[in-house]
């Protein structure tokens, strides 16, 4: 018998990408999203989309007695690190009280694992690289407080109820479904490769460089780069781990790479230059932002198949180049 799952925002870049890779699977899949930033069109054939918000208790009810369910994963956030700088309040409401209300019914349905989509905005501007789990906690906006308050909800949830969980610290996303199926539509869009592409691609205008006088090899911020494949199949190694007790990674490749860099790969796999611009530097951005994925490696067995950035880039290109007007063209 196939196992069932629930995925909160199952409609959004990385949760569908996660649905893909459960449907691969053979796993049977619930689909919970308000849309409001998700795409109906990301959610594959083969899974049930429900369209809710995580605000109603009656809508998440309804959505738990579609099982019995053997985890929820929990992606559905408001997720812009400046947004919850202008709205502090509301982005913990919404991301802390949403979150609380989906782990308490949880814990009533008998949902024995959780796996949360946490967040390298926890560490701030760390003190040393890479960035290992036990790095010291100490979120740097309102967005990344909110993932830490439900790390710790669970943990008690954990400790009364017996909640398994599992909460995966992503660093930056990016690439596509090497299949073509899935992609990233962000409205509007805010990272990083997608935007160099579209400049590249004369679909906005040029891109702007925030800061080149960084302590870096370039001058130019330093991030870690996972390919959304990747992640998913990290989500499903860490779910498999549960067995053995609840776990916290780190989910990067341990490689940095400039936005310079970016920019170079996307001029690589488009064969056009990238029409870009030197702007002041953003208040807040750390120089550099390196995971350490160490422990997932060596108590799951779990690599990055797409680890180079080209490969990632070049997914990306791929489906943007397929999808002018993403899910909606």
């Amino acid at each position: 018998m196939s196992q069932r799952y629930l995925v909160t925002g199952g409609a959004g870049f990385v949760g569908s990408h996660l649905v893909a890779a459960l449907l691969d699977q053979g796993a049977e899949v619930v689909v919970f999203d308000n849309l409001l930033t998700g795409h109906r069109a990301a959610v594959l054939p083969g899974a049930t989309l429900l369209t809710g918000a995580l605000e109603d208790p009656d809508a998440i009810e309804a959505a738990l007695a579609r099982g019995p369910f053997h985890a929820v994963f929990h992606f559905a956030a408001l997720s812009l690190v400046g947004d919850s700088m202008r709205d502090p309040i509301g982005y913990l409401a919404a991301n802390v009280g949403n979150g609380l209300r989906l782990i308490d019914a949880c814990v009533r349905h008998g949902v024995p694992r959780f796996v949360l989509s946490s967040t390298a905005a926890l560490f701030g501007t760390p003190d040393r690289m890479p960035i290992d789990e036990d790095t010291s906690i100490d979120p740097g906006s309102p967005y990344g407080d909110s993932k830490w308050m439900l790390e710790r909800a669970l943990a008690w949830a954990e400790r009364i109820h017996g909640l398994r969980f599992a909460c995966l610290r992503y660093f930056n996303a990016a690439g596509a479904d090497p299949l073509g199926r899935l992609g990233e539509d962000h409205r509007p869009e805010t990272h990083l490769v997608p935007l160099a592409i579209d400049a590249m691609l004369g679909r906005r205008a040029e891109l702007a460089v925030f800061g080149t006088d960084y302590d870096t090899p370039d001058g130019t911020c330093i991030r870690d780069y996972i390919h959304v494949t990747d992640l998913a199949t990290a989500h499903l190694a860490a779910l498999a781990r549960l067995d053995q007790g609840s776990v916290t990674y780190n989910l990067g490749t341990s490689t940095g790479h400039s936005v310079l860099e970016v920019i170079r790969s996307v001029e690589r796999a488009g064969g056009r230059p990238v029409p870009h611009r030197i702007a002041p530097r953003r208040p807040g951005d750390p120089a550099r932002l390196v995971a350490s994925p160490a422990r997932i490696m060596r108590e799951t067995g779990w690599q990055p198949r797409l680890a180079s950035l080209d490969d990632i880039v070049a997914t990306a290109l791929r489906w943007r180049e397929a999808h002018p007007g993403g899910y909606g063209g």
